[in-house]
């Protein structure tokens, strides 16, 4: 009765599985090449360039890969009038900043338009059209900072300064004689929460990145610098433009477009966007800032719980049962005597599988995203979906750290019942699915759900392939209302509520398990004895 009762299980999972399965099949989102389509790749968290809103006003655009998001800010706008001019439909994907060139060589995007200056490093791999804005070099910082007074690159000495990583920024800290220079930093609501706390005395800034950034902070200013005391840069560093893949047939095209703008209209479109990207919410308390930025980006937050939640639930259970088949090859064994092609052959597919688990467990999820799924479209011509990609790098991470925890639990099962099966007349195969893998899952259940919790957080590492799990919606959200603080508290409290809820959850099913367990082993006891 104990074993009909866990095959009883099983299946209720097994069923359970095939309706995530299903129900994955006809939500993900389909990967195809379109010509008549213009791909652009940006942050979307770095207003005005670029922010996140939760409807199409203003002219904002939907972002493809975020259901319920849209785009807006001068790289938007500036994306729009190429696209038209060009004939095709604009399509906005969210990419973090580190994952822009891959994806842009990789075939992923068409361009980036997300206020990169086209740098001499840069150009070695992509290339660049003709700029589409230029902007003078500013430092943010407090208000009452002792360097807020200052009026050229000297009186920044001793100052405790950084940029942004992977840019020019951080490079032209080392014009000031004596500073303090810091670490470079991933964004710049990382540098905004760093200069706000005092970790930092402030970081450098297109001035009209600088101007949204006070107007959400009024602890905030910036220094601005005359000419001839401010950062020596030349044309290609302060100004931005479009990134191509190299030999691009559209890099002309678009060149002529750009070239019938002139800078007032380039003047102008920033304008509005820095207007738009304004906001009064400091003249609100730091719990009604909270409520605010629910209140207008609650929908959001919620389609990142529900992806986060989808990724982790399929993911795990897909994760556990390559853990069960890894764990049972690997418990396999071919007597040599008898079999000696099968004996080899088991020893090679068990290097292979070793392999498979050292290397996923030995390196980070994060480098394991960018080469499957750029990787997969450069190398291999295998265009995936984010979302399908999200669930490949999650399963078979997980089922890398599940397997060593699969075969711990089948190496807990008592010898003695290894050998009462055989001496029974079982096989190999009756033994493991009908006697060890039921005891098994029973006593790792506790290790399966910690991976489970896992994983709802560590999906957060793949918003560097543009999956719009919870925190990446999060970045965006601080990037474009440039209250960090305030967002990341909202997220670190959703973050709680999911592990808290299902380690709960997964807490009672075990207790029941259990209970049901007990009472069947007492029903039968008598009948056992």
């Amino acid at each position: 009765m104990k074993r009909k009762f866990l095959e009883e299980k099983m299946k209720k999972l097994l069923k359970f599985l095939m309706a995530f399965v299903l129900a994955f099949v006809f939500t993900m989102e389909i990967s195809h090449a379109d010509e008549d389509t213009f791909k652009v790749g940006m942050e979307v968290n770095y207003a005005p360039f670029n922010f996140s809103q939760v409807d199409d006003s203003n002219g904002a655009v939907e972002i493809k890969n975020s259901k319920g998001e849209y785009a807006n800010g001068y790289d938007v706008q500036i994306a729009k009038k190429i696209a038209d001019r060009l004939g095709k439909k604009l399509e906005i994907y969210k990419t973090e900043w580190d994952g822009l060139p891959p994806a842009l060589t990789s075939g992923k995007i068409d361009a980036i338009i997300a206020g990169m200056s086209p740098t001499a490093e840069r150009k070695k791999e992509i290339d660049f059209t003709n700029s589409y804005y230029v902007s003078d070099l500013v430092v943010v910082l407090k208000k009452d900072s002792p360097f807020a007074k200052a009026k050229s690159l000297k009186d920044f000495k001793d100052a405790k300064l950084t940029g942004q990583l992977n840019t020019f920024h951080y490079t032209v800290l080392d014009q000031i004689d004596g500073l303090n220079k810091q670490s470079a930093m991933e964004s710049f609501p990382s540098m905004i929460s760093a200069t706000k706390s005092g970790n930092i005395d402030g970081y450098v800034s297109e001035k009209p990145g600088a101007m949204s950034a006070v107007s959400a902070n009024n602890d905030l200013s910036y220094v601005e610098f005359e000419k001839g005391k401010g950062f020596e840069t030349s044309s290609e560093d302060t100004s931005i433009a479009v990134g191509l893949r190299k030999n691009s047939p559209m890099k002309d095209e678009i060149n002529k477009i750009l070239s019938e703008m002139n800078s007032k209209d380039q003047d102008k479109i920033m304008e509005e966007m820095v207007k738009l990207s304004e906001n009064d919410g400091e003249k609100l308390s730091f719990f009604g800032q909270m409520k605010e930025i629910w209140s207008e980006y609650s929908s959001l937050f919620i389609n990142g719980i529900f992806s986060t939640l989808f990724i982790s639930i399929i993911s795990t259970i897909i994760g556990f049962f390559i853990g069960l088949v890894v764990a049972v090859i690997r418990k396999t064994n071919v007597d040599k005597n008898k079999n000696i092609i099968g004996y080899v052959l088991q020893k090679i597919i068990n290097f292979i599988l070793a392999a498979y688990i050292e290397i996923f467990r030995g390196t980070p999820m994060m480098v394991q995203a960018i080469l499957i799924f750029y990787g997969a479209k450069q190398f291999l011509a295998i265009d995936m979906s984010t979302m399908l990609a999200a669930f490949i790098i999650v399963s078979i991470n997980t089922g890398a750290y599940l397997a060593e925890v699969v075969r711990g639990g089948i190496n807990s099962v008592d010898e003695g019942q290894f050998e009462a099966c055989k001496a029974l007349g079982m096989t190999h195969s009756q033994t493991m699915f009908n006697v060890v893998i039921p005891q098994t899952i029973k006593s790792i259940l506790p290790a399966i759900a910690n991976e489970f919790v896992v994983n709802i957080k560590d999906t957060s590492v793949l918003n560097v392939i543009s999956v719009t799990e919870l925190f990446f919606v999060s970045k965006s959200i601080a990037g474009s209302t440039y209250q960090i603080f305030q967002t990341y508290l909202i997220t670190a409290i959703i973050y709680f509520i999911l592990t808290f809820v299902t380690t709960r959850i997964i807490l009672l099913l075990e207790r029941r398990l259990n209970n049901k367990e007990f009472v069947l082993e007492s029903a039968t006891g008598g009948l056992n004895a």
